[in-house]
Parts: C-alpha cells; sequence; structure tokens
C-alpha cells in the first residue's frame, strides 16, 4: 500500500484541482506587432551562435541574424531594445516563489551579523504589524556569527510579546518559533520526538523553539493562509523581481494550495509575466495525474511540470543525510526526512502514472539512495524520456558521480550555494568530502544534463551572481580568491546553456525555448554588458537592460 498523504499533503492534493481550470493551450496575451533586440547576441544554438539581433512577432522569433536585416524585416513602429549583449531568457530550475515575493516585504534577517542584530531586526518588524499576526520568514544565518550560539526564543519572547513568530534559517530546513508560535502549535517539553525531524532542547528537555525539517510542520499547520488578494500580490512581486533579473520561466517546486490557486487567477487574468512549471508535493502524486489526464499539463505560461519529494534535510542545518557523521556535530550524520519505503512507493507511483519526478538530496548517503530508487524504478517499469531530476546534487560520493550521465538523471543544482556554503561546509564535513561538493566540471565532463537555478529564497534570485559562482567558486567571505574546489569551476558558456537550455530541458521545454532561433518563444534579456567580454569575477556587475517574455517588454531599466 501507499502510505497516507500528511494533512500539508492532503490539502495540496486539494488545490491540484484547480488546474483543471487551465486550458490546455491558453494563448499568451497580444505582444506588439514587431519587436527588435540589439546587440551582441549569443544564441545558445550550436548551429549559429552569434547573432547580431533578434526579431520577434507575437510570442515567437521571427528572425536572428545581422542588425539591418533585422530592423529593416520588423519595419516601422517596431519596439526596438539596443544593449551590449543578448541571451535567450534566463531560466532557474529551482525556486520557492511564493515564499519569495513575501520575503521581498518580510523581515530580513539574512545579514544578521550577531545575535542582538538578529533580536533587533525582529522587535522593530513587529512593531509595524497588528497583535495577532504572524512574523515568517526572516532567513537567518547563524554562520554570520560563527555558527554558535543557535537562536534560542528567550531572545525574541520579550519583544514579541502581541504576535507568533516562525523564522526561518536560510536553507529552509530550521526556524525559530517564539514561544506564542509553539503554544499555538502545542510544542511542549512533554512532546514526543517527530520522526524526520529534531525538536531542540534544553539540557531540561525544554524546548528552545529551534525546530529542524518535520519537526516544523506542526506549526506550518497552525499558520493561517494568507488571503487570496495578498498571494496574488507576492506572485505578481515575485515575477517583477525574476523579470527585473532576467528571468522568464521558473520551476516553482514544492508548490502548495496557496501557490497554486494564486497562480491560477493570475494566469486566467492574463497577468503572467514569467512562465511557471509548478511541481506539487510527491505524496499528491495521484492527484497530480487525475489533472492531467482530465486537462492537459497547462500551457506555455504555466503547467503542472511534476511532482517534487525530499529525501533529507540541509548542510548548514546538520540534517544532511551522510554516510559518516559529521566533523563538527558527531553525534549526526544527518536525517531521513522521508521514509525509504515512502519514497520508493510514491516515486514508482508516479513514474507509472507518467509524471517526472524531482526529489532534494544534499548529503552523499541521500544522493547514493535516492540514484538507486531512481536506478529500481526505470529498470522495474522499462525505457521511457523520464528526466528524473535530483534536486540540489550537493555532495556526491565520487563514484556517483557518473551514474547521472549513464542513467540521464538531471543534476538540478544551484552554483551560489557554492560560493555560500563554502564559507563554512570545511568545518561539517572535512576536505576530503567537500570535493565533490557542488561537481559542476565532474558532472558535466561525465556527461550529466545541469539546471541551474537559485532556490531562491534561499539564495539570491539574481542569474548573475549564480554565473559568477559557477565560473569562479570565489566564496562570499572572500577567503578563496581562487576558488572553492577550484577544479570544479565551468566556462561561461556552459553556465549559460545551464540556466537556458539546461533548464528548458529540465521542464520538457526544449522544443520550445531556452535558444535563440525562428520559430521558438520568443523570451530573451538584454543587458548593458558583453558577458563573454568581462572578467568572470565582474559578472555580478552587468545589469538587465530588458527582459522579453513571449514578444512582451516584461522589466526595462529606467535610464
Amino acid at each position: 500500500m501507499i502510505p497516507a498523504p500528511t494533512p500539508r499533503a492532503r490539502r495540496a492534493a486539494a488545490a491540484l484541482a484547480l488546474f483543471a481550470l487551465v486550458p490546455a493551450c491558453r494563448p499568451a496575451a497580444p505582444a506588439a506587432p514587431a519587436l527588435v533586440a540589439v546587440g551582441r547576441v549569443w544564441t545558445g544554438d550550436s548551429t549559429r551562435p552569434w547573432a547580431e539581433a533578434v526579431v520577434a512577432r507575437g510570442d515567437s522569433i521571427a528572425f536572428v541574424g545581422d542588425s539591418a536585416a533585422a530592423l529593416a524585416q520588423a519595419g516601422t513602429g517596431a519596439t526596438v531594445l539596443r544593449g551590449a549583449f543578448v541571451a535567450p531568457g534566463l531560466g532557474d530550475a529551482h525556486v520557492h516563489f511564493l515564499d519569495g515575493g513575501f520575503q521581498l516585504v518580510g523581515v530580513d534577517l539574512r545579514d544578521a551579523a550577531t545575535p542582538a542584530e538578529f533580536t533587533r531586526r525582529l522587535a522593530a518588524f513587529a512593531r509595524t504589524l497588528r497583535p495577532g499576526e504572524w512574523i515568517v520568514g526572516g532567513m537567518w544565518d547563524h554562520e554570520n556569527w560563527g555558527g554558535a550560539p543557535l537562536p534560542d526564543r528567550a531572545w525574541i519572547d520579550s519583544v514579541t510579546p502581541d504576535n507568533p513568530v516562525f523564522v526561518s534559517r536560510l536553507d529552509g530546513h530550521m526556524a525559530l518559533a517564539n514561544s506564542r508560535a509553539l503554544a499555538a502549535a502545542g510544542i511542549t517539553r512533554a512532546s514526543a520526538p517527530i520522526p524526520g525531524g529534531t525538536i531542540v532542547r534544553r539540557a531540561d528537555g525544554e524546548p528552545t523553539g529551534l525546530l529542524k525539517d518535520e519537526a516544523m510542520t506542526p506549526v506550518f499547520a497552525v499558520i493561517p493562509d494568507p488571503a487570496p488578494d495578498r498571494a496574488d500580490s507576492a506572485l505578481v512581486r515575485a515575477m517583477r523581481w525574476a523579470a527585473r533579473h532576467g528571468v522568464t520561466t521558473v520551476h516553482a517546486v514544492s508548490a502548495g494550495p496557496v501557490e497554486v490557486a494564486a497562480l491560477r487567477r493570475l494566469h486566467d487574468a492574463g497577468r503572467m509575466l514569467v512562465r511557471v512549471h509548478a511541481y506539487p508535493p510527491l505524496a499528491t502524486w495521484r492527484a497530480v495525474a487525475e489533472t492531467l489526464r482530465a486537462r492537459g499539463p497547462g500551457d506555455d505560461w504555466l503547467a503542472v511540470a511534476g511532482v517534487k519529494g525530499f529525501v533529507d534535510g540541509s548542510l548548514g542545518s546538520t540534517t544532511a543525510l551522510f554516510e559518516r557523521p559529521y566533523d563538527d556535530a558527531p553525534a549526526t550524520s544527518g536525517l531521513l526526512v522521508t521514509p525509504r519505503d515512502s519514497l520508493a512507493r510514491w516515486i514508482g507511483a508516479a513514474d507509472s502514472a507518467g509524471l517526472q519526478v524531482a526529489v532534494h538530496a544534499i548529503g552523499d548517503r541521500a544522493n547514493a539512495l535516492l540514484l538507486d530508487l531512481y536506478d529500481s524504478v526505470a529498470a522495474a517499469h522499462g525505457p521511457r524520456d523520464r528526466r528524473f531530476r535530483d534536486e540540489h546534487t550537493q555532495h556526491l560520493r565520487p563514484q556517483d558521480v557518473a551514474r547521472f550521465g549513464r542513467a540521464g538523471v538531471i543534476a538540478s543544482m544551484q552554483p551560489y550555494h557554492a560560493a555560500d556554503d563554502g564559507r563554512w561546509a570545511g568545518k561539517r564535513i572535512g576536505p576530503e568530502r567537500v570535493r565533490t561538493t557542488y561537481a559542476f566540471r565532474s558532472l558535466l565532463d561525465a556527461g550529466a544534463h545541469l539546471a541551474f537555478g537559485s532556490d531562491w529564497t534561499v539564495a539570491p534570485l539574481d542569474p548573475l551572481l549564480g554565473l559568477e559562482a559557477a565560473l569562479t567558486r570565489r566564496t562570499l567571505d572572500g577567503t578563496h580568491p581562487d576558488g572553492w574546489v577550484p577544479e570544479q569551476k565551468i566556462g561561461l558558456e556552459e553556465a549559460l546553456r545551464a540556466y537556458t537550455a539546461g533548464v528548458a530541458y529540465a521542464g520538457f521545454a526544449e522544443r520550445r525555448s531556452g535558444i535563440l532561433r525562428p520559430g521558438m518563444l520568443a523570451d530573451l534579456v538584454v543587458l548593458d554588458q558583453d558577458l563573454f567580454r568581462i572578467a568572470p569575477t565582474e559578472l555580478h556587475a552587468a545589469r538587465v537592460v530588458a527582459t522579453v517574455a513571449g514578444g512582451r517588454v516584461t522589466y526595462a531599466r529606467v535610464p
């Protein structure tokens, strides 16, 4: 029998019925008669990698070639965008899109450098709210103050007496609840351990307020859903933020019921600025399959793309699953967040239903386990173009690198994490295990498909930061000027492909997007600097001049 889904999964399954109202072939909103992008054009098309201009008519590319011919073909009245560099619209293969929209206007703890600053920011934010309103998000990082002490509800109870608080570590696998939030969730000294998670306790057994992975579920269950208009506004903010950074397609992973409903409303209202491939929870595979059979996957703007699950937690929260204990926390080797039998049954069932499966795996044991499950399902069900995805592919055993190319498993990776985690990963797992951490070069050499993204809100959405991280592997603290694990650097063209054609391939969209060629969707980005003519360490300084999705200008920088 397939294990029953959790209450959160059941709510997500119910919301998937909303996708049945998305037409299978809904046309994009009307586009200008012609649009021309002029600059040094990297097309991503191996048959013609360079050009001077791109012409779009309607939602498709009509011409790629020299600028004079492009302007002549476009005719009078065309919208003309000029920049130093033009590329296919950038993709993001792994985002938490609704969360990102809310985080843009929420409390920001990401760069809080001390416990005192952490507390001060929460106190200031609480003063802007009405009593009873929840404070969520935050995205704090205890490594900013050396990794210890971990946050404790004693830091914040006195400054948030009227508001429940549940603020996440930036990786989303550990969060701090104040006493009001713990009480609402029913978490006390007497609470039993929660499988797949950890209630961090003081010496006397009292919860500190810090919860890891599945132990966060009771709090999530009592946080009220945002009103529909607030969810819609958050997604519009997220889409505008993505367009500002040249992003035309995102893969929204773990898309829950509120996100699904808001996406449908925006789609039906013709307000989509970014193409969204939604990956609801793996446990809801049956509802996803039934929706797809009834109505199809959606259209070029909004589609149910597959399902997404979890093997383990994160390195920063010491919940990523390793074969050996952590060097700096020898009492643990991480957590198996989802029981193996549940993973096996759900992955097998989803694959039997024809769904694409994407699963989060961080630690070396988690990645090995996931590859084993994928191998067994593929062997049992026979060959087809299934494109299993390994989300993060962060720490690999050396012997597992070649398996990605052999099995066709997509490595869905986030380069910025290497620049961030590289500051402190060595103390967690030591110099030997970090050698195959974010192994971009080794995976490409093994024939793996790379699909790059950000994991926003865990990391910034900006793909230029990810490109720089992939090329230089410099860490954020400046301690690795020649690159952290430098042998895993890759080139600019390789990284661009992972952000364009790689994302398209990961979403079964390569016949419509990812390169600039006549007949493809008119998704492109115009930049103020030629990325191939500046130093890799300066990629972050380039700026988006304009973003075009489906022939429409979705962002234009004001001079």
